[in-house]
């Protein structure tokens, strides 16, 4: 495997996904700094997201 982005893709979406799942599980976890904000759902929602465009990145294009 020559290319990084699908190890990389993968490993975010795992943790993004997980991320994600807890902050939807556990609403009621909130930041410190910020109590209105539920940062687990949304920075796994973003780690996600991150890993998911590392994915399609790695798939060869058709030409």
């Amino acid at each position: 495997m020559d290319d990084l982005r699908r190890p990389t893709g993968i490993l975010f979406s795992l943790l993004g996904g997980i991320l994600l799942i807890y902050g939807l599980v556990n609403p009621e976890v909130q930041a410190p700094l910020h109590p209105s904000w539920n940062v687990n759902l949304w920075c796994g929602a973003v780690i996600f997201l991150f890993g998911g465009i590392m994915l399609w990145l790695s798939f060869p294009r058709k030409s």
